[in-house]
């Protein structure tokens, strides 16, 4: 008798990493205090009480049990894109967008339609890691693009220049980064832009975390008053982080009619339509609930600073880069890898986060710290426990 085996595209897969570090915390005893979870990026907060509200009644509508359209439901799609070009300044209609069970599935579905197996495409280094296994497990290849340290992992242009002119069918940035925290610049995702263009390749930008950017950020970039940017740029963004629901599973993409036409035709395959209570729900969490994020925006943005704070008096610890959810920090241990850190920081001191080298090459020195996570007197506690 012949074994059936599973697809080895899949099979050759690690585990999911969030349960794996998790697991190493089960075997934490306390002796340091409360466990400080910094694995996962969750927002350390409840939903407003309007959300809840809002997806309780949208989902109590004998209505939403049935399908609904593939691209989403209009109203969610109507005043997302009104928000979209409120803040870039753009023109955008309700064609541009369509909505997908969260950021993951966003870019699954863009994968899906842009390339196919045997096409390659570029990723920063470090990477998101379920960037790296969608493409992986779709047979696509992947091309990396140096992220230089000592300039808070930024893209280097010519080692992005270098990827696409060796073929890849597009180039997938996160800003803010995941794993880094690293904002680009608008003038760095303007250069990528041009040259995502000038080798007819698409641009990916993730923008999951764009609701944490600075107070005084302004405009997270132009590209979308760029001509013919439909032929060039593709956006992704997560509804889980900025509301608190990642559980309702819910996100969006940014593009052309006719790329939204093609995503159409993956998400009929793949999931039909979006969960539709929280599209419900969240159309009139956009205006309503405004002040409320802004707010939250500021708490993430003193978390940061508490994070700071602590490795400012850790002179063996350094920060690589830190923006909205996340750091990327360097630890001292030279002779060890992260995986055996960050697994001894869970099981010894009540610290989960993630091994660096989960995000890509080279990346054995640093951890990846979800400090959005905690409020700012647990990550103060992080000062005797890495000391």
């Amino acid at each position: 008798m012949i074994a059936a085996k599973p697809n080895s595209l899949v099979a050759r897969l690690s585990a999911p990493p969030i349960p794996s570090v998790v697991a190493w915390s089960r075997e934490y005893k306390g002796e340091k205090g409360p466990l400080i979870d910094l694995s996962q990026a969750v927002p350390g907060y409840p939903a407003h009480p309007e959300m809840l509200r809002l997806l309780a009644e949208a989902a109590g509508q004998q209505a939403m049990t049935g399908y609904g359209p593939i691209e989403g439901e209009p109203l969610l799609r109507k005043t997302y894109a009104a928000h979209l070009a409120e803040l870039y300044g753009a023109d955008l209609s309700a064609g541009n967008i369509h909505t997908t069970a969260g950021c993951n599935q966003a870019f699954m579905c863009a994968a899906i339609a842009l390339a196919g197996a045997g096409d390659t495409v570029a990723l920063t280094n470090p990477f998101y890691f379920n960037h790296d296994t969608t493409l992986s497990m779709l047979g696509i290849g992947r091309r990396l693009v140096d992220c230089d340290p000592t300039v808070g992992f930024l893209p280097d242009l010519s080692s992005a220049e270098a990827a696409l002119a060796a073929g890849a069918k597009m180039l997938a940035v996160v800003t803010p980064n995941n794993p880094t925290g690293a904002v680009y610049p608008p003038s760095l995702l303007h250069e990528l832009f041009v040259l995502c263009r000038k080798y007819g390749a698409w641009l990916i930008l993730d923008e999951t975390y764009r609701d944490f950017l600075g107070e005084d950020y302004g405009r997270p970039h132009s590209l979308l008053s760029e001509p013919g940017w439909e032929d060039t740029l593709v956006l992704l963004y997560s509804f889980s982080k900025s509301f608190c629901i990642p559980g309702h599973r819910l996100g969006a993409i940014t593009a052309g009619p006719k790329l939204v036409a093609e995503i159409a035709k993956v998400m009929d395959n793949m999931q039909i339509c979006a969960p539709r209570s929280p599209q419900v729900a969240v159309a009139s969490a956009i205006p309503t609930l405004a002040d409320w994020r802004a707010g939250n925006r500021l708490e993430i943005a003193r978390r940061a600073q508490a994070l700071r704070q602590v490795f400012s008096g850790l002179p063996d610890w350094e920060i690589g880069a830190i923006g909205a959810y996340f750091a990327f920090v360097r630890h001292p241990y030279a002779d060890r890898s992260s995986s055996e850190v960050a697994e001894k920081l869970a099981k010894e001191s009540g610290i989960v986060c993630l091994p660096g080298a989960y995000f890509g090459e080279g990346q054995e020195r640093y951890l990846r710290l979800a400090f959005a996570n905690a409020d700012v007197a647990s990550i103060g506690l992080l000062s005797e426990r890495l000391c």
